[in-house]
């Protein structure tokens, strides 16, 4: 299984979270001299960093010069859908398999959590944090790989949903559901509490892109 890493955090992962909370936006230029600056390391793991982003196609060339990336409608819908199915899976193979303490903070989760409604970007980081925790008790290493791809690539919607009005009441709710599921042992109503979860995500933010269009 792979484990979260201890440890200071590479150029990778440094660039990666500047997106992942907005300091970065899509169609921003990626400076390495501003980039080494801020996050105080020279500009050549910074360069290998850009290049690794674009190779996942977090950055986008233009030019000479490196920009973050913005998803078209299309993108978007093809992101939901696959992260639909993994993180659906993530959800009946942790209800298989998550041991009695994984279910015990997966509960955690859902009670404290109720105490950022009303925080929208602190909600999020709980949100990623309360994933990767189905992601982990899924126990299955190649599930964790596809579903870090897709959360990295989440980094570039340059909103939360859970901003959205109501929604972070509404979310915390499914994440009960969710829960309750993998405590019961339930496979399938936990796919079924997680895809629908991930469907009402992908509907709240379609609103706030047509709103902002």
């Amino acid at each position: 299984m792979k484990e979260p890493r201890s440890g200071p955090k590479d150029a990778y992962e440094l660039i990666l979270d500047a997106i992942d909370e907005g300091l970065y936006k899509p169609g921003d230029r990626m400076v390495e001299s501003e980039l080494a600056d801020r996050f105080g390391v020279s500009r050549t793991p910074i360069r290998e960093a850009l290049q690794r982003l674009e190779t996942q196609s977090l950055l986008n060339r233009d030019g000479r010069s490196l920009i973050v990336a913005s998803l078209d409608h299309t993108q978007l819908a093809e992101l939901y859908a696959v992260r639909a199915e993994l993180e659906g899976l993530a959800a009946r193979l942790a209800a298989q398999h998550a041991a009695p303490e994984e279910q015990k903070v997966l509960r955690a989760m859902v009670e404290e959590d109720r105490g950022l409604v009303g925080d929208p970007a602190a909600l999020a980081r709980a949100n990623r944090r309360f994933h990767r925790q189905i992601h982990l008790a899924s126990h299955n290493r190649y599930l964790l790989l596809q579903l870090d791809l897709v959360h990295r690539t989440m980094a570039l919607l340059a909103t939360t949903s859970l901003a959205a009005e109501g929604r972070s009441e509404v979310a915390l709710a499914e994440h009960d559901a969710i829960v309750r599921a993998i405590e019961a042992r339930d496979g399938d109503a936990a796919d079924e509490a997680l895809r629908r979860h991930i469907s009402k995500a992908f509907e709240t933010r379609l609103t706030i892109d047509s709103k902002s269009g």
